[in-house]
């Protein structure tokens, strides 16, 4: 759905300095997929997602979005192609002076839509969002959530194939930032829009993402399935915020917990989360086991487990447990 090929963008600081904000990004986003890109500030998310729609055009590169090459389009063609391309803001962008309705029905305006037709689809769009009951108040009269349901409403009112998130939840407080990011849940599994949203929270991601792309100065350093990621982050960046929300057993704990035998932490995901793998493994042996922490989460929709175990017995038992539980899928590391 949504092809990055070599982006560049360079923006010109002086008559001979330069500021290189994307170098060489590769991304592909199939459809249907909400794809989540993080990153700290100035590490170039903004004007990554913002080259989608070419409100940012990059400086070399191929833009592809649902097969069309967005950087070889006329202007009109442009135009016309970012109707199908929604956008929602961190701060909002409503127009002040126009009730909730009439920011809903401003794009099938500009569209030149009839109002025949624009009443149903804002009615539609009302109820979508859970804001019916608000459609004749002003922005200053909604709370922040309410404002970006206005916000996701107005740029879904075109029926977009792709949807872009930047930072739609970094202005909320969390109880509002879960209602928000269920919402856009729910519109990728009804509608089935492609969702490409940029976060600095790695607890966006984890919420509601299908797979992540870590940036850092400008580039791409980590990318995969969010399980993947987080459980095995690779770069430095990655580490740094999976650590935010991470649950795995503090390095400090296990430096000062003194083993009887051989400690392994152990990852489960989906349906195993919740079987009995390491006690029927462990109980056809001689061996025997201890669980220093363990907990039980979800990535999106998706459970899975860590455990800090102690595994007691000869080296050949705990050798074949590890090798046994690697067979099953389940991800061991040594401590």
């Amino acid at each position: 759905m949504i092809d990055l090929i070599d982006i560049e963008k360079v923006y010109q600081t002086g008559k001979k300095s330069s500021f290189i904000a994307l170098r060489g990004i590769n991304l592909k986003v199939e459809k249907g997929e909400i794809f989540g890109v993080i990153g700290r500030s100035g590490a170039g998310k903004s004007t990554l997602l913002r080259s989608v729609n070419l409100l940012e055009r990059p400086t070399g590169g191929t833009v592809i979005v649902g097969g069309d090459k967005l950087t070889e389009l006329t202007e009109k063609a442009l135009q016309e192609k970012r109707k199908r391309i929604g956008m929602i803001f961190q701060h909002f962008n409503l127009l002040t002076t126009a009730t909730v309705r009439e920011n809903i029905a401003f794009p099938l305006r500009i569209a030149k839509l009839g109002g025949s037709r624009i009443k149903p689809r804002v009615d539609e769009l009302l109820e979508l969002v859970g804001l019916t009951a608000y459609q004749h108040h002003y922005p200053k009269q909604l709370s922040g959530g309410q404002k970006q349901r206005v916000g996701i409403a107005r740029a879904l009112a075109n029926d977009p194939e792709v949807l872009l998130c930047d930072e739609a939840t970094s202005a909320l407080d969390p109880q509002t930032t879960d209602s928000i990011l269920s919402l856009l849940k729910e519109i990728n599994r009804r509608m089935g829009i492609t969702i490409l949203l940029i976060t600095h929270e790695m607890g966006v991601i984890r919420a509601v993402c299908d797979r992540v792309a870590v940036m850092d100065h400008g580039r791409i350093v980590e990318s995969g399935t969010v399980l993947d990621v987080f459980l095995s982050p690779r770069d430095s960046v990655t580490r740094e915020f999976v650590s935010e929300v991470s649950d795995a057993f503090g390095s400090e704990a296990i430096d000062a917990y003194r083993a009887q035998g051989r400690m392994v932490r152990i990852h489960f995901r989906g349906g195993q989360t919740y079987e009995p793998v390491l006690y029927e493994t462990v109980r056809r042996t001689d061996a025997t086991f201890a669980i220093l922490q363990g907990t039980v989460s979800k990535m999106k929709d998706v459970p899975y487990g860590q455990l800090i175990v102690e595994l007691r017995g000869s080296d050949g038992e705990v050798d074949r447990i590890i090798e046994e539980l690697g067979q099953q899928g389940l991800e061991v590391s040594r401590l």
